[in-house]
């Protein structure tokens, strides 16, 4: 299976300051905004407060501002 076939079991992680720990070895977690499947390998952004991990800056930023408190 190559990392283009993520249908193995999907990860837990605990996300850290500038790294994660493996709870549950699998081969992917999923985005907290799209919902697609992202590969350990490929994991870059995600948030240590929420426990949640972005595919990318797009979807970081996306969380943020839905997060962002306005007057």
């Amino acid at each position: 299976m190559n990392k283009h076939e993520l249908g193995g079991p999907e990860a837990v992680l605990r996300y850290e300051d500038n790294d994660f720990t493996i709870l549950r070895q699998g081969y992917y977690v999923r985005c907290a905004v799209s919902g697609a499947h992202i590969p350990l390998d490929e994991l870059r952004y995600w948030n240590v407060d929420l426990q949640e991990a972005y595919r990318g800056p797009e979807e970081a930023m996306q969380r943020w501002r839905a997060l962002e408190v306005k007057p």
